[in-house]
């Protein structure tokens, strides 16, 4: 069945799901902020380019006004996580009834934000780590194809079956909170190295000290899980963060990409959740921190 589904975002991920699905024949909607991005998927699409340097496009409708939309049932929210709160309040006025809003959001706190302003019913938590570059407005390079994973809950139904049909790699789990908690460890070791250092993610384990820092940061933000009682998806951090590492080795990192451009990062809601949090807990986290302080000074 082909579903209407609103994206909430205009940068890398958006572009790229808003191909797939397209592709796969859905009706798609964005909704962004981003002048130069929303003008290029109105008059071009949205463009993916592959491996071999081919690149197709699919139609989506680009705007900037949520007035322009109205009784969304089906939206995927793919802004930067200190973009929440200003898309709460886009979507409080558009959203359906009996709506359903999915964050596949990187960081801590992004579900917790959305439903203050849409309810907690409205509200479904996910994780991807599906990657993608954005080589200009309304144009991506594919990455990683990584997984996509979604919290059991009856109303991502649509949601769910348009995702597969646009061929996405989908996974429903029990505990989404393990998985939130999983990506932000993987997060935090990756995400600010590469931005710092201003490498892909497959140089870090290059290079010595880079890969020392890399699992320290790991260790770290695992303690401060486990101090938060969460049963993270893989035993190991350390093995986890550097196969992922080999998994997307070509990929830039989100983070490096926002450095990139001068865009502001989700440093807040990664190194800096995790530092705040072990403050709290009285575990120690000093990689965490120095990596918050060394991006925020970027």
């Amino acid at each position: 069945m082909k579903e209407n589904i609103l994206l909430v975002g205009t940068g890398a991920l958006s572009t790229l799901f808003a191909a797939r699905l397209s592709e796969a024949g859905h009706d798609i909607s964005m909704l962004g902020t981003w002048q130069d991005g929303l003008s290029a998927l109105n008059q071009n699409g949205a463009r993916v380019t592959d491996a071999n340097g081919k690149e197709r496009a699919f139609h989506v409708h680009a705007t900037n006004n949520p007035a322009d939309l109205s009784g969304v049932k089906h939206a995927i929210i793919l802004v930067k996580s200190w973009q929440t709160k200003r898309v709460a309040e886009k979507l409080k006025g558009i959203l359906a009834p009996d709506g359903m809003v999915l964050t596949l959001q990187n960081g801590l706190g992004n579900r917790e934000t959305l439903a203050r302003d849409l309810g907690a019913g409205r509200v479904a938590l996910g994780v991807t780590t599906t990657g993608a570059t954005l080589l200009g407005p309304g144009l991506v390079k594919v990455g990683g194809e990584g997984v996509i994973s979604l919290e059991q809950n009856q109303a991502l139904g649509p949601l769910e079956a348009a995702l597969r049909s646009s061929n996405f790699n989908l996974q429903i789990v029990a505990d989404a909170r393990s998985l939130i908690w999983g990506k932000l460890v993987i997060n935090a070791a990756i995400n600010p190295l590469t931005a710092l250092l201003r490498i892909p993610n497959g140089e870090l384990l290059s290079h010595p000290w880079a890969r020392k820092a890399m699992s320290a940061l790991a260790r770290e933000a695992s303690e401060v899980a486990q101090a938060e009682h969460v049963n993270l998806p893989f035993s190991n951090p350390i093995d986890a963060v550097e196969e992922v590492a080999r998994k997307t080795a070509k990929n830039l990192s989100s983070m490096f990409q926002d450095v990139r451009r001068g865009a502001p990062t989700e440093i807040d809601a990664i190194c800096g959740a995790v530092t705040e949090r072990g403050r709290e807990h009285g575990v120690s986290t000093p990689y965490n921190l120095a990596c918050w302080q060394l991006v925020s000074s970027m």
